[in-house]
């Protein structure tokens, strides 16, 4: 088990990382946010898994408990939605005291998240990720966002946790292939900024069987840890954070022109990949590291590439959130574990989606 302490501007809080957590979300949350009332938001396929373990402990703990179990899947990320939650949340008869306990992956902890931030101008609310992609990204840094009809997280908030609590134990009941979409994350934050856990996943792909359990636990630990290094030095995107956006340009791209068919992380994948062969056809990162991103890649089983074409991902492009008038913020790869923001005009961003096909 392990504590890492995430400090931010507008808060500092503990993530905690281990096996069997699940019965320490009651005391730890009545010891990090308080409040009377505990309101638990989940999904239809977690819940059923995990939502009882935890509304007894949060009961334990001395809270009043509620439960709005949403459908599962990227669709529940809506305004309309968030819009349900919130009234969910005004008939339980919830003030800015209690606390939102978010209990899923990264579509329940983004909604929950924003749901905290705007109800009430703001409550406190308590990350329990059970996915890999919820503990090593979404759960930590206070990004909370639904989706628009333009675009993916185009309306949301920067609001912090106020604890998170990764049991490494639900990974057991996440389907395999779900599992594998995680890793893509994982990759990017070697090639971002960690060499040594590149290589990691180079030499054995991480996978969830009775050997890769061994190593899950240290690899989210390490992920968080770096998110936490990352967003203490820049809690709003405003510079260094945009470097955990890498293959996200063209990956969300990727993910909404599929109609969201292809998971988060293989939708990152691929955009990794799509950016590392540019940045080496651009002279920027050396040919050999673009290979070996590659290679990881698809020693994953991940995709490295896209055949939807490049005039629809570069519509799709244009609405993401990193725009800013006519250039976009994009992160180029210049080797493993160095990358560079570089603002590209629009024509430049359709010729890195192309030529990094």
């Amino acid at each position: 088990m392990q504590d890492i302490n995430v400090r931010t501007p507008s808060g500092t809080y503990d993530a905690r990382i281990g096996h069997g957590l699940l019965a320490s979300v009651g005391p730890r949350t009545r010891a990090a946010a308080g409040g009377h009332h505990a309101f638990i938001v989940t999904d239809e396929n977690v819940g059923p898994l995990y939502a009882e373990a935890v509304a007894t402990s949060l009961a334990n703990a001395g809270y009043d408990v509620s439960e709005r179990v949403l459908p599962a899947g990227e669709g529940t990320k809506s305004m309309g939605q968030l819009a349900s939650l919130l009234e969910a949340m005004a008939e339980a008869g919830l003030t800015r005291d209690d606390v939102i306990v978010a209990l899923g992956g990264g579509v329940i902890g983004d909604l929950a998240g924003f749901a905290a931030a705007v109800y009430m101008r703001g409550c406190p609310y308590v990350q329990v990720p059970t996915s890999l992609l919820a503990m090593v990204d979404s759960s930590v840094g206070g990004k909370t966002a639904v989706d628009l009809a333009a675009g993916k997280n185009l309306a949301g908030a920067f609001w912090q946790p106020r604890a998170v609590i990764a049991d490494i134990a639900c990974l057991e009941t996440v389907p395999r292939e779900r599992f594998i979409d995680s890793v893509g994350e994982v990759i990017k934050y070697g090639v971002m900024c960690d060499p040594e856990l590149f290589s990691a996943l180079e030499r054995e792909p991480l996978i969830p069987d009775a050997e890769g359990r061994g190593r899950i636990e240290e690899v989210v630990s390490r992920c968080i840890a770096i998110k936490r290094d990352v967003v203490a030095a820049d809690e709003r995107e405003g510079g260094i954070r945009q470097t955990l956006n890498l293959g996200h340009t063209v990956g969300h791209a990727i993910e909404a022109a599929s109609g969201f068919t292809l998971g988060h992380g293989s939708s990152v994948a691929a955009g990794l990949c799509f950016i590392a062969r540019a940045s080496a056809r651009m002279g920027l990162c050396p040919e050999e590291d673009s290979r070996r991103i590659v290679d990881t890649v698809a020693a994953h089983t991940l995709p490295t590439t896209s055949n939807i074409p490049t005039d629809t991902l570069f519509e799709h492009a244009l609405s993401d959130k990193k725009r800013h008038g006519d250039t976009v913020n994009a992160v180029l790869v210049r080797g493993i574990g160095a990358v560079e923001i570089r603002p590209l005009s629009l024509d430049e961003l359709r010729e890195v989606i192309e030529i990094g096909r």
